[in-house]
């Protein structure tokens, strides 16, 4: 539904609480538009450092019960795809106009004065790069408005959570999410894909949407290698194209790629052409997933022209301090097992994020995994098993929690303890994958049987309090 933009004053957003729904309700406010939003989840211990950082902001908070429409004129109703039909904030908001939460970012980006808009998409790795991107063009002194679905480190401040950064400069850079096939509402100037993977649909329907998305951009794209050779050529034929890849051997003129990759002396280190213009990469992160995003951002700067030289666009490049729940370090046990904590939660994610810890220890990894619904368990049951088979070594293990429920409508299956059933029946090792009823179970297992220079690595999404489950698993060490 469109709008006029003087036709909205107060903006609600149900389900406030959603790390992209909270963004988008950030920029609205910034942008001159009162702001209200409800949530499921509004006195949840995890959910408390957000929900004070929107009030700072003037943003009203409600309990999702419908109490909104009561004590304030609302303009229009902002939803994501998780919320159902007969939400309470829905059933009394009834004749109210309503966007769907990407219907919104289109809106403002539509209401933006001289921005170059940037979207990042693809299955795996969007949030990252679009934090690194934001970071990389701040520290090159440009200043700009950044949307992302986790929250930036450099750019969390007392006023804000971290997931949008006001900027005054001619760049807004956005994740474009394919989850709900939601990205094709936008008309981005340069778009990226950065892979597709397992993850809520089909490689064939997603080729599609990103062909949509691709026809909608307006004037270049970053598309990963892999990708590019199965899009249509009538999707970018209007476009200037970089490419991006990890094979070595690969040859394109307009192609970044990743020669090489190793850990030197405790620093993951990338060798990185294109045409003959060699590039050393110290990253800030371990893992290959991140030396092949690094080469991500360097075809694009490439792609932008930026006047930069490129030793600059380098250090700004290895000075990114990474997304919160992104391979993030936060401890370590009572018996010196040190804990991660990562938003992985598709096969390849889980399969990098393990693939990062073995790099960095020789003893045992820990990869505690809770899936993020039903019905993303079952689509990803089938190609997790032979991916885990092939990345756990023998010493490893791989716990199952339960399948996190976050409301809405659900089948309850496959449950976490079938599937590891199923895959402790496969496995051609004894003992390698295990389920916990209960986090206090797990958590016990876990800190009494880690030790020194074990990993402990807790995966999962849209769940806040996991975080706070893998700070207990430390806890006990200053007691």
């Amino acid at each position: 539904m469109r709008i006029n933009q003087k036709q909205i004053n107060t903006v609600h957003f149900i389900g406030i609480g959603g790390i992209g729904m909270s963004g988008l309700a950030q920029f609205f406010k910034w942008v001159g538009h009162e702001v209200s939003g409800s949530d499921r989840a509004l006195n949840n211990p995890e959910n408390k450092e957000l929900f004070e950082k929107l009030a700072t902001q003037g943003i009203k908070l409600y309990a999702q019960d419908g109490s909104y429409a009561g004590n304030q004129q609302t303009d229009i109703l902002v939803y994501s795809t998780a919320i159902e039909e007969e939400n309470p904030d829905f059933r009394a908001g009834t004749g109210l106009p309503r966007w769907h939460r990407a219907e919104a970012l289109a809106f403002l980006n539509e209401t933006l004065q001289n921005k170059i808009s940037i979207a990042v998409t693809g299955s795996c790795g969007k949030t990252s790069v679009t934090a690194w991107i934001g970071e990389v063009l701040t520290n090159l002194g440009f200043d700009p408005v950044v949307l992302n679905g986790g929250m930036i480190n450099s750019f969390k401040t007392e006023e804000f959570f971290g997931n949008f950064k006001p900027g005054n400069g001619k760049f807004f850079v956005f994740e474009a999410d394919e989850s709900d096939k939601s990205l094709v509402a936008f008309t981005p100037e340069y778009s990226m894909i950065l892979n597709i993977a397992t993850d809520h649909y089909s490689k064939e329907e997603l080729i599609e949407v990103f062909e949509k998305f691709l026809k909608n951009t307006k004037k270049g794209a970053v598309i990963e290698k892999q990708v590019y050779e199965q899009l249509n050529p009538e999707s970018y034929k209007h476009l200037r194209v970089f490419q991006f890849s990890s094979d070595a051997e690969y040859r394109e003129g307009r192609a970044w790629i990743l020669k090489n990759y190793c850990l030197q002396n405790g620093t993951s280190k990338a060798w990185c052409t294109k045409k003959g213009k060699n590039i050393e990469l110290n990253l800030p992160a371990p893992g290959i997933h991140n030396a092949v995003n690094a080469l991500s951002i360097l075809a694009l700067t490439d792609l932008l022209e930026l006047e930069n030289s490129y030793s600059e666009i380098v250090d700004s490049v290895e000075h990114f301090k990474g997304v919160h729940r992104r391979f993030e370090y936060v401890g370590e046990t009572r018996r010196g097992a040190k804990v991660y904590d990562d938003y992985a939660h598709n096969v390849e994610k889980i399969a990098s994020a393990i693939g990062a810890a073995q790099e960095i220890v020789s003893s045992r990894i820990f990869a505690v995994f809770q899936p993020h619904g039903y019905g993303p368990l079952n689509f990803m049951k089938a190609e997790l098993f032979p991916n885990l088979e092939k990345i756990l070594r023998k010493e490893d293990c791989f716990v199952f929690m339960p399948v996190y429920y976050a409301g809405g409508t659900s089948s309850f299956s496959p449950k976490s303890s079938l599937v590891c059933e199923e895959y402790e029946l496969k496995s051609a090792v004894d003992g390698r994958y295990l389920t916990f009823d209960s986090r206090n179970d797990a958590g016990k297992y876990l800190v009494s049987t880690s030790d020194k220079n074990d990993i402990i690595l807790i995966m999962g999404a849209r769940d806040g309090s996991l975080s706070i489950w893998a700070s207990e698993l430390i806890q006990s060490i200053n007691e």
